[in-house]
C-alpha cells in the first residue's frame, strides 16, 4: 500500500510503500506522547524505506532523544525523529539499526488507513498518570515493549497489503 503523508503546514509532502499499514501499536512512553503523541500516546507505521519520496526535505530537521542506557546514564538515541521545522509536525522515524525500515507517525498520513481488529497497548509503565487508556476487549497490554513487531503483528492476522 503507498502511504502519502505531510505536515500540518504543507511544506513537507512525503510518500513511501508499507506492506504494514494498520495504525495497531499505541506507544505510551514519553517520547512518542511528547513528540506526537496529544491523546498520550503515538503511533508508528511500518514503511520500507528504500522506497521514501520527499518534497520539502529542506524543512525537515531531526531530533534524536535522550534515552536512559543499562548503566543509569542518558545517552543520545541513534534513532531519528524527523519533523517539520515550521509547525513542528511529527514526520517518521528511522533508526540506523533497522536501515531498511521507516516507520511514519500515523497522525502525518494523509491516506485513508485501515481500521485495526484490535490495538496494542505499549510502555504501558511509561503512561503518564492523567491518561486513561482505553483498552478494548480484544486488546493486548505491554508494560515495556512486545515481543512481536509491525510486520509479524501483520502476517500472523493475514493483513499484509
Amino acid at each position: 500500500m503507498i502511504l502519502e503523508g505531510s505536515c500540518h503546514c504543507q511544506r513537507v509532502r512525503f510518500r513511501l510503500e508499507s506492506a504494514h499499514p494498520y495504525p495497531f501499536n499505541l506507544c505510551y512512553c514519553s517520547i512518542c506522547r511528547k513528540t506526537a503523541g496529544s491523546g498520550g500516546y503515538g503511533i508508528n507505521l511500518g514503511g520500507v524505506a528504500e522506497s521514501l519520496s520527499v518534497s520539502g526535505e529542506e524543512h525537515i530537521r531531526v531530533y534524536r532523544a535522550g534515552i536512559v542506557d543499562a548503566s543509569g546514564a542518558v545517552v543520545e538515541s541513534p534513532a531519528e525523529r524527523r519533523f517539520c521545522q515550521h509547525c513542528g509536525s511529527a514526520l517518521w522515524v528511522w533508526d540506523p539499526r533497522w536501515p531498511e525500515l521507516i516507520h511514519p507517525s500515523a497522525s502525518a498520513i494523509d491516506t485513508p488507513l485501515p481500521t485495526p481488529p484490535e490495538r496494542v497497548h505499549l510502555m504501558l509503565d511509561s503512561k503518564a498518570a492523567w491518561v486513561t487508556a482505553a483498552i478494548g476487549p480484544q486488546d493486548q497490554q505491554y508494560a515495556e515493549y512486545p515481543e512481536e513487531s509491525i510486520a509479524d503483528w501483520h502476517q500472523r492476522r493475514g493483513l499484509e497489503r
